[in-house]
């Protein structure tokens, strides 16, 4: 029961110190702390860890994987109202059914493919959860995302073609680099296509994007805590 309350009271503190460390930022950068939206980050960790966070108020969170959220996220939202659920990781087509039935926001188009598919299934379940396009803003050959180059005409096939509820960018910075200069790059592109969000920043980099003008940061490890170990299958 001490370790359980303990644990409780962790993620509790994380959470508050996280949101207060965001409001500095967006102060620091003379903006509203209410111009960003924290996605609590609960990949890899089971709801005993996630409920803590939902007890404190919380409400919006992050998963990367769609077989993954389904085992956790039904009984969460059977307990808890207004959840609103981010997918955050690359999504295969096969999954988009899925995803569209289960999730709010999906943060991961990246190719027309996926694009097509998820229209397909907004429209035959009468749901439309928000996307943003992936950005590749690094470049980087073992990233998904969209060239940055590229950004403009998929934003205008999203919209034009799949009629897909666009409503921002995200994107992961090159590890090793500074990453306010790709921040800045995001968010010029999203003001280039009328899109009024930029989802960017984690644990480590979270104040820059914030500073740069995201808004919306992705932070798991901080709140949580290091990653748990997938359980194996039975």
């Amino acid at each position: 029961m001490e370790n359980a309350e303990a644990a409780h009271a962790d993620v509790a503190a994380n959470l508050a110190r996280v949101k207060a460390e965001i409001a500095a930022a967006a102060r620091a950068a003379g903006r509203a702390a209410e111009s960003v939206t924290l996605v609590a980050v609960t990949k890899t960790h089971g709801p005993e860890r996630i409920r803590p966070a939902l007890a404190a108020g919380h409400r919006i969170f992050g998963e990367n994987r769609v077989q993954e959220a389904k085992a956790k996220w039904p009984k969460l939202r059977e307990e808890w109202a207004g959840i609103e659920l981010h997918l955050i990781g690359p999504l295969q087509t096969n999954k988009a059914k899925d995803a569209v039935a289960l999730f709010d926001v999906i943060e991961t188009v990246d190719r027309d493919r996926l694009a097509a598919a998820l229209a397909r299934e907004m429209a035959a379940q009468g749901r439309r959860p928000r996307c943003f396009v992936e950005v590749n803003i690094g470049a980087e050959p073992q990233k998904a995302g969209i060239a940055a180059d590229d950004v403009a005409a998929f934003v205008a096939a999203c919209r034009e073609d799949y009629k897909l509820p666009l409503v921002g960018l995200m994107c992961i910075p090159p590890h090793g680099e500074p990453p306010e200069p790709h921040f800045r790059r995001l968010v010029d592109l999203a003001r280039r296509s009328s899109l009024p969000l930029a989802s960017m920043g984690m644990s480590e980099d979270f104040a820059a994007a914030v500073g740069a003008g995201a808004t919306h940061v992705r932070i798991g490890t901080a709140i949580f805590g290091p990653r748990e170990a997938p359980q194996a299958a039975p």
